[in-house]
């Protein structure tokens, strides 16, 4: 029988790589697998801590923020934003190294970071001696992955996760999003668009990264910068 503990609260968050199927089937495996770990490498460096790192699933990284950490709230934003900065400047350091001509390293520019930020409760269990997490709200935040939300650059927060940040969605200009999920109804969510902080040929990633900072910061305040479109119900099964 797996050994579990007492249940916890906290943030659990997925960083994703948008692009990642369409670029590892159209690149060379050596040099694919290559480029997306050193990605995600930077990404999990930037968020722990303050985050536990629990696994690295192909693509994306499941990091766990647990409620008792002093101070995790400010903290874990914060993180986000060097995720971010992390993967922007560790995609454009390979994009611009010239000593290698594959459709890797020529490729990368069109791979995207996105975040999914869920709070909920979990269950720390040991299973053969290897450690993992367990609970609906772990099965609920990785569904959303799976959703048709427009950008490529963005993050997601549960309405459980903004209701315990403290932000005014609305106040905030975050847009709506509803999915729809097996056994769990209807979610409602609210996307940060960083898209629109600067798209790939129009602005220099340090813009968008610094846009991206004093966005978290105005969100921690229940500031109000510049209003985002509503992106309606989505059905996501």
């Amino acid at each position: 029988m797996p050994t579990a503990g007492r249940p916890e609260s906290g943030f659990l968050v997925l960083a994703d790589i948008s692009g990642f199927t369409a670029f590892v089937t159209a690149t060379e495996l050596e040099h694919g697998a290559e480029v997306t770990g050193a990605l995600l490498a930077g990404v999990m460096e930037a968020l722990s801590p303050p985050m536990e790192i629990q696994e690295l699933e192909g693509d994306a990284v499941f990091a766990l923020g647990p409620d008792h950490a002093q101070g995790a709230d400010r903290r874990l934003l914060e993180s986000f934003g060097r995720a971010f900065a992390a993967f922007s400047e560790r995609r454009r350091e390979i994009s611009l190294d010239t000593s290698c001509a594959c459709r890797a390293c020529r490729g990368v520019l069109g791979l995207s970071l996105k975040l999914i930020v869920h709070h909920g409760s979990f269950l720390r269990q040991v299973v053969r001696g290897r450690s993992r997490v367990a609970g609906p709200d772990i099965i609920l935040a990785h569904r959303f992955l799976k959703n048709d939300v427009e950008p490529a650059t963005y993050v997601l927060f549960t309405a459980a996760a903004v209701e315990r940040f403290g932000i005014d969605p609305v106040a905030a200009g975050m847009a709506r999003y509803t999915g729809t999920y097996a056994h769990f109804g209807e979610v409602d969510c609210f996307v940060v668009s960083l898209d629109r902080l600067g798209r790939r040929g129009e602005t220099g990633d340090g813009e968008t990264l610094l846009g991206l900072r004093s966005l978290l910061g105005d969100l921690t305040l229940g500031a109000d910068p510049r209003p985002q479109h509503d992106l309606g119900e989505v059905v996501a099964a």
